[in-house]
């Protein structure tokens, strides 16, 4: 029997599914459980729904900036737009949320200090305690608007010329610069988690002209996909399970690239077959999978761990309560902007 072709643009059909799931590999990510849990392993594996979030968004960004071709406007000006659309997407819930945040934490400072002043300003407009010393309360946010930054030389390269799209080995070389030089590491290797991001994002931008012209993938190769998510998955697994701790995260972000984009074409392939309640639901997340992003740690799980449940009431429950406030900020919001 011929197995049916893997067409690449389905990765694009089902984006805001993927983002749904990603988002709730997240919040299982971020549930606490003991290290000597045997889900211990398979719980941190949720790390992955970040690398999916900067995957996508690669795919996405190079959707919108071919199409911003058909402008005559010169290349600084559709950086500007191309910049200025995504703050405004991400900005307003960012700044409210950053606000209810660092607000009443610098409140509880007896005296307010001239550099408590322009920490409490540059961690609410930039989160720049992340940039500054690692502070990953809401690190997401930074990291992605500075990629945001970047994208658009990048693309502008490659659309050029696309022997640019070689580039994204030097991420890969950088994140093991920073890691083992050690002027490098004391100057920036605090920030690893946004450098060893970086690759999966700039692939994202690489495939996305393959899905976005209908390429296909031979359907025998699903054998090939299937060795390498499980070789990936199960290093993964190993590494967390039996030596959480005792090496450094980014060679672990190095096996989740091949595990994002195997684990994306399979739940692209499971997602053409789940019924049309579940997908429902999936793009229902994914749309406010910002929101729930800033919501769900510091405001929901936070206060519940202190009750000690258990890993699956807290999980449920964070979900519960997160997600209709994540859609409500998101609802007041566009009633507003």
């Amino acid at each position: 029997m011929k197995l049916k072709d893997i067409e690449l643009k389905n990765i694009s059909k089902f984006r805001a599914e993927h983002m749904g799931l990603a988002m709730i590999f997240i919040v299982l990510f971020h549930v606490s459980l003991p290290r000597s849990d045997a889900f211990f392993g398979l719980r941190r594996m949720g790390n992955i729904g970040v690398d999916i979030f900067m995957f996508l968004s690669g795919i996405g960004l190079w959707y919108s900036w071919v199409k911003s071709q058909a402008h005559n406007s010169g290349f600084i000006r559709k950086w500007c737009k191309f910049y200025w659309r995504r703050l405004q997407r991400v900005y307003p819930a960012w700044i409210v949320i950053a606000s209810l945040y660092y607000i009443p934490r610098f409140l509880k400072y007896d005296t307010h200090t001239a550099a408590q002043w322009v920490d409490l300003f540059g961690d609410i407009l930039i989160n720049w305690g992340f940039w500054q010393h690692d502070e990953l309360t809401f690190w997401y946010v930074p990291a992605i608007m500075m990629l945001y930054v970047i994208a658009p030389p990048y693309m502008e390269m490659i659309r050029r010329c696309g022997v640019y799209r070689w580039m994204v080995i030097l991420p890969l070389m950088w994140c093991i610069i920073t890691q083992y030089v050690t002027p490098v590491h004391q100057a920036v290797g605090h920030i690893e988690i946004f450098w060893s991001r970086v690759p999966i994002f700039l692939l994202g931008i690489n495939i996305a002209e393959s899905i976005r012209s209908g390429q296909r993938i031979d359907g025998k190769a699903i054998w090939m996909i299937l060795l390498l998510f499980a070789v990936s998955l199960s290093a993964c697994l190993w590494l967390e399970q039996m030596r959480h701790g005792r090496f450094p995260l980014f060679l672990e972000r190095m096996l989740y690239i091949p595990l994002t984009v195997t684990l994306l074409l399979l739940l692209t392939r499971m997602l053409e077959h789940t019924p049309r309640w579940f997908n429902a639901a999936m793009i229902w997340i994914g749309g406010i999978s910002l929101e729930v992003y800033l919501i769900h740690s510091e405001f929901v799980l936070k206060p519940l761990s202190r009750l000690h449940l258990g890993y699956w009431p807290t999980f449920f429950i964070t979900i519960a309560i997160a997600f209709p406030a994540a859609f409500l900020l998101q609802k007041i919001l566009k009633k507003i902007m």
